[in-house]
């Protein structure tokens, strides 16, 4: 029909920023207030942006905060943390401060190492492929490192190659790992680059054909090892000790808990990832993977009392990040965290974002141990509502104090005082 919307338009991505943002507009009736607020680019080159992806229209902006009093190795750090959930920043620093006793939380990344996977497919005797491959590990190393010196010259590069025979739903394939030292980069790039080049070999090796040639992002190769004691006069006794190890046995005895109980590590992890242009997604994906390596979802950490009564905590999970190449170069509010940050290593960011995300988990245990979880998000999620509402300046604080002092939090009410209270600030100026 004539005229009628459609979302097939050939050659878009040709077409000029400005001109997909008027087809857009068209298509989804945005006034000129949306387009405009979809046009500021803030902090980010247009340029940039156009480069980063495809079908750029526009921009999104989320708070950039820093998390502070984190001890770790030692080291004081401030943290860069980008996240639109209230709370987890405030509760970040408060556990952090508690945290500081014994140089701090103590953290150790290990061995930087990535997987990429090539799949080997018609196959007559995988098994006896498997062992071919093995045995020309090292003519495989050195054709993975070709072209890649200036890895090789950091101290990286493949370092070995892995086999196994995988049962399918469409039989038997054989799956080989190239383990690469990606150092102080993410690592999927070369990574991919790498198990490219060696497949037309293990295709000669084997006689089966390499299929997908792609880095796996169950990097558990690449672990992040993050641990604290929380003295109990810092954390409100013995009792409260009790009731956090209490909490912590329902996530590691209940599925259901435990995930709540990972997602409470990501809200300190991936805020950092994100305030660093890290592949957040990647990191979301192998944490997860991770904690259900056991054929069972567990909690990636561990929270015990120790012989004294204090409270004692352990992390473990994978953390693939970099500092080098990627978004983290590209973007220059990334370039400006990591420099907040002060890390010099794709290992030290890790042991930093395992020792935030511990952080994370104990500031959300002890606050549902204690008061529960509610009261502690009340103040910023009214404040949150206040401004939805229209609220400005003071008025926001007005609303928020008698929104949480009643115990009526909701946008409705937020409303109701917005109108009452603006209408009074105007009989006052005699409006």
């Amino acid at each position: 029909m004539a005229g009628a919307r459609t979302s097939r338009i050939p050659e878009f991505y040709k077409k000029p920023m400005e001109e997909r943002r008027r087809i857009v507009a068209e298509f989804a009736g945005l006034t000129e207030e949306e387009v405009k607020l979809i046009s500021n680019f803030g902090n980010l080159d247009p340029e940039v942006a156009d480069r980063m992806i495809e079908n750029v229209i526009g921009a999104m902006s989320y708070p950039l905060a820093v998390a502070v009093n984190f001890l770790i190795n030692g080291k004081d750090y401030i943290v860069p943390m980008v996240i639109e959930e209230p709370s987890v920043v405030a509760a970040a620093s408060n556990a952090a401060r508690v945290m500081r006793r014994d140089g701090g939380i103590r953290s150790r990344a290990t061995e930087q190492l990535m997987i990429g996977q090539i799949q080997v497919v018609k196959l007559k005797a995988p098994y006896y492929a498997m062992a071919l491959v093995l045995e020309h590990k090292d003519e495989i190393v050195r054709l993975a490192n070709e072209g890649h010196e200036s890895l090789l010259k950091a101290g990286g590069g493949a370092r070995d190659v892995e086999a196994r025979v995988v049962e399918g739903p469409r039989g038997p394939m054989l799956v080989v790992h190239l383990l690469v030292d990606v150092r102080d980069a993410m690592g999927a790039n070369v990574v991919n680059s790498m198990v490219e080049r060696v497949a037309p070999l293990i295709e000669r090796i084997t006689g089966g054909r390499a299929l997908l040639r792609i880095v796996s992002n169950l990097a558990d190769r690449r672990l992040v090892r993050s641990w604290v004691k929380v003295y109990k006069e810092d954390v409100g006794g013995e009792e409260v000790v009790d009731a956090i190890v209490d909490a912590w046995a329902f996530a590691a005895a209940d599925p259901y808990r435990a995930v709540t109980h990972n997602k409470g590590i990501m809200n300190g992890v991936i805020a950092v990832a994100l305030a660093t242009a890290q592949d957040h997604r990647a990191i979301e994906a192998a944490a997860h993977a991770y904690a259900a390596r056991d054929g069972r979802y567990k909690p990636l950490s561990v929270w015990e009392k120790d012989a004294d009564g204090n409270l004692v905590g352990y992390l473990e999970m994978p953390m693939p990040v970099g500092v080098v190449g990627g978004a983290a170069r590209v973007h220059p509010v990334a370039r400006a965290a990591l420099k907040i940050l002060g890390v010099k290593s794709a290992a030290e960011l890790a042991e930093v974002m395992g020792a935030v995300g511990l952080a994370q988990n104990f500031a959300a245990l002890r606050a549902l141990a204690t008061e529960g979880i509610q009261r502690g998000h009340m103040e910023l999620h009214a404040r949150n509502l206040a401004m939805m509402a229209g609220a400005r300046g003071e008025l926001v604080d007005k609303v928020v104090e008698i929104m949480v002092r009643e115990g009526k939090v909701s946008f409705s009410y937020a409303q109701e005082l917005v109108k009452k209270l603006s209408a009074e600030g105007e009989a006052d100026r005699g409006g």
